[in-house]
């Protein structure tokens, strides 16, 4: 069923008319976007310096994939408990909670990696798994909430640039503050900035976050888990987070080993596959809003039929520069999907779980996420990097096959 496009936006107060107009919806959403850049730099950065840690920690390529798969799986548990939670209470709240609960995990790992406690750093990086995934569901939803229907993807898409930015600024620094400050302080040195973020977001977001009405009941909830299509965007946000972290987690390390880049350098290449999100991820809602009318297929299968041919030949480029440029165009070729599911999956449900949806997505998108670094860092150890880059290239097409048969909301 087709979600009430008006619902959302008759809630918290304020017309989507007025709030489309006011410098306060700008300041919401460039907070919430702040929030969630410094907490994706945290999540992002330990594979940065992943050589560093191994060698501190006396640990091997699978262990070391932990330290950021972690919060991903932790995430796909707690995202869609915490999506039905946020359909019954005042999300906003519970974002500026989640957001002091990564600031205290920041620091937790920062003083355990300093003394060596792997598995202390592990259980921080759980705590801040799970309020990470608080902020991102909360974010998506009221900033869905503070704007129109003709607006939302593209709001939703500058919400979620916020992602590859963090990944970028994560990467590219990661190296730097282990080499001034030692590896460990790298879990401490971007949730500051979310305190920042979250000053910004608090005066401007009241309103959004309350729910009118009688909560939804089991029986709604049920018709999300319920819906093929609400199944089939998960699937496709399941590939592109496998996708998206693989290169992440091991686009360095190949940078390092087989090619024989210092590790400074290898992350600040690398950083160029995230950092391109920025475009990508506002691009997938201009050219599904603005070049399709409206239509959400076109942007998935483009995003996976790109992707797809320059994954799988990755490993064959001969140059630097030309391993850039297939980790900026497979960068932005992944992050359309990733830009524009959260969005399509609110509109084929009910307003009123569409939190729930959102966490749906969240939890099934994040298991692709939380898998690609450990399940990576396993292929590499046994048959390298060929055949792992392989395997993930494949992962793309299996894309293609499934975006071809995605519905438009309108159609279901």
């Amino acid at each position: 069923m087709t979600a009430d496009r008006t619902t959302d936006q008759r809630r918290g107060g304020r017309s989507a008319r007025s709030s489309g107009r006011d410098w306060s919806t700008y300041g919401l959403v460039a907070g919430a976007s702040l929030i969630s850049v410094s907490l994706a730099a945290y999540e992002i950065v330990p594979a940065s310096v992943t050589p560093l840690i191994r060698e501190s920690l006396g640990i091997g390529p699978t262990v070391a994939g932990l330290l950021v798969g972690v919060m991903f799986g932790t995430a796909v548990l707690a995202s869609l408990p915490a999506g039905a939670f946020l359909d019954r209470t005042d999300s906003r709240r519970a974002m500026a909670i989640a957001v002091v609960a990564l600031f205290v995990a920041g620091i937790w790992g920062w003083i355990a990696g300093g003394n060596g406690n792997y598995w202390s750093v592990i259980a921080s990086r759980a705590v801040g798994g799970a309020a990470y995934v608080v902020v991102w569901n909360a974010g998506i939803d009221i900033v869905s909430r503070a704007v129109s229907p003709a607006h939302r993807a593209t709001a939703v898409g500058i919400f979620t640039a916020s992602g590859p930015v963090g990944f970028a600024i994560g990467q590219s620094t990661g190296p730097l503050i282990a080499a001034r400050f030692g590896w460990s302080a790298i879990f401490v040195a971007f949730t500051g900035v979310s305190l920042v973020g979250l000053a910004l977001f608090w005066p401007t977001s009241r309103g959004y976050g309350r729910r009118d009405g009688d909560a939804p009941t089991a029986r709604e909830f049920g018709t999300v888990l319920r819906n093929r299509t609400v199944w089939l965007v998960g699937i496709l946000g399941f590939l592109s987070y496998a996708l998206y972290l693989f290169i992440n987690s091991w686009g360095s390390s190949y940078l390092t080993e087989e090619v024989g880049l210092s590790l400074a350098l290898s992350g600040a290449l690398v950083a160029v596959f995230p950092a391109i999100g920025v475009v990508s991820r506002i691009s997938s809602g201009l050219l599904s809003d603005r070049v399709f009318d409206g239509r959400r297929q076109p942007v998935l299968l483009g995003s996976f039929g790109l992707a797809a041919p320059l994954v799988l030949g990755f490993t064959s480029l001969g140059s630097v520069p030309l391993l850039v440029a297939a980790l900026l165009l497979s960068g932005f070729a992944i992050q359309l999907t990733l830009g524009l599911s959260f969005t399509y999956v609110r509109e084929v449900v009910e307003s009123r779980v569409a939190a729930t949806a959102v966490a749906f997505q969240t939890s099934v998108g994040l298991a692709g996420a939380f898998l690609a670094p450990i399940a990576g860092g396993a292929v590499v150890d046994a048959a390298g990097f060929d055949v792992a880059f392989a395997l993930a290239g494949a992962l793309a097409v299996l894309g293609i096959v499934l975006a071809w048969r995605a519905p438009e909301p309108s159609a279901v």
